[in-house]
């Protein structure tokens, strides 16, 4: 008998991503998610996109949320997208990105397969919700 969607654990990877050093942000995303009975991973600074991509498979995430401040995200994001895409990962991870993102760029991660893009200021309660209304099925 499977077990049901509200009452298995959601497992979660938040990485960053790059040479962004400033993980404050991660951090208090990890408590919340944690708080919310979420299985949190932290990825630990200044990680390449491949380093994360494997995290990602080896632990069976549902989430991946990348937290990028360096302005980097339309070259680091897609490498994640085709690396997970490598693994037959891609369409098994619900994709969150966050951090300073231009409204500009937020169509082209979302074309990208990126789920939601949260910016300053997003509510921790809107992310919990996200996630849980749209993890994947498994």
């Amino acid at each position: 008998m499977g077990v049901d969607q509200e009452q298995r654990t959601i497992r979660c990877l938040v990485a960053k991503v790059g040479l962004d050093g400033h993980d404050r942000g991660a951090h208090v995303i990890s408590r919340a998610f944690r708080d919310a009975g979420f299985e949190v991973i932290y990825s630990g600074l200044h990680r390449a996109p491949e380093e994360i991509v494997q995290a990602a498979v080896q632990e069976d995430v549902d989430v991946l949320g990348i937290s990028i401040l360096s302005g980097a995200h339309d070259t680091l994001v897609p490498k994640i997208v085709d690396g997970l895409q490598e693994y037959d990962a891609f369409e098994d991870t619900l994709l969150l990105v966050g951090g300073i993102i231009p409204d500009d760029d937020e169509d082209e991660l979302k074309a990208l397969g990126v789920s939601e893009v949260f910016g300053p200021g997003a509510s921790m309660d809107e992310m919990i919700e996200f996630v849980r209304q749209n993890v994947p099925e498994r």
